[in-house]
């Protein structure tokens, strides 16, 4: 039954890739004019999020927000756990009215097709370089500056094990926030580590299904203000884990 379920989470992971790059290629010529001119560069957010909707449509993935929560305008710091590629495509359709771009590790600049629009909407992060990484951080204080929130999963990538367990948070959320004084919207994915596990898991889970999501309430500056930085990423961390440990699904 074991192997039978794996060959049938393969042809999905499968399907998924195929999905994945169909549409990025339908949408592609649309994303890069919008982000060939600064000016035109907000246009491309509600290209990713109908690109978003097609990838749950196509992919049968039901969204179910467990808990909503009414943000205020923007900007602010979106933060959530990191267990599946789901998670960033998700994303763009759960928040769709919220403009926003990610913060990443630079080594998605390896992938084809992604690396363009990327690099150009998104903001790689080069842990390995301190210059680079500290230019990464002025230019998330710009995009926060024009508006825009930014998306940091803390745990720096997905673990590579025990999912959906969370890693130690990595700071640059927090000194991010606390820097520029903007709110923080934590979020929590309860189903995607096994709704889409790592393509290299060759028969790892993967199914349609419904995702849950659970949106917390919104940490103010004030409240970041009250904490130091390694306080406010314990307060995170525990935030996010409280879901996943009422299910049993975290330690």
């Amino acid at each position: 039954m074991k192997q039978i379920l794996g060959v049938l989470s393969l042809c999905y992971k499968l399907y998924i890739g195929l999905v994945f790059v169909a549409t990025l290629l339908f949408f592609y010529p649309f994303i890069f004019i919008t982000l060939s001119r600064i000016s035109w560069r907000k246009w491309s957010f509600p290209i990713n999020v109908v690109w978003s909707f097609t990838m749950r449509i196509l992919c049968l993935i039901w969204v179910h927000r467990i808990r909503k929560v009414k943000l205020p305008k923007g900007p602010y710091l979106i933060v959530s756990n990191h267990t599946s590629y789901f998670d960033i495509f998700i994303m763009y359709s759960l928040l769709p009215r919220h403009r926003f771009l990610f913060m990443g590790k630079s080594e998605i600049l390896s992938y084809p097709l992604v690396k363009t629009f990327f690099k150009r909407l998104n903001i790689p992060v080069y842990r390995k370089d301190r210059m680079k990484a500290a230019k990464s951080f002025i230019q998330a204080k710009n995009a926060i500056g024009d508006g825009w929130s930014i998306v940091i999963f803390p745990e720096g990538g997905i673990p590579d094990y025990d999912l959906p367990q969370m890693a130690p948070f990595k700071d640059g959320a927090f000194k991010l926030s606390k820097h520029v004084q903007i709110p923080i919207i934590p979020i929590t994915f309860l189903d995607h580590y096994h709704m889409f596990s790592d393509p290299g898991q060759v028969l790892g889970y993967a199914h349609p299904g419904i995702s849950r999501i659970y949106m917390h309430n919104i940490i103010s500056v004030k409240q970041q203000n009250e904490l130091s930085e390694s306080g406010l990423s314990d307060y995170v961390f525990n935030t996010l884990a409280g879901p996943l440990r009422e299910r049993g699904l975290m330690k």
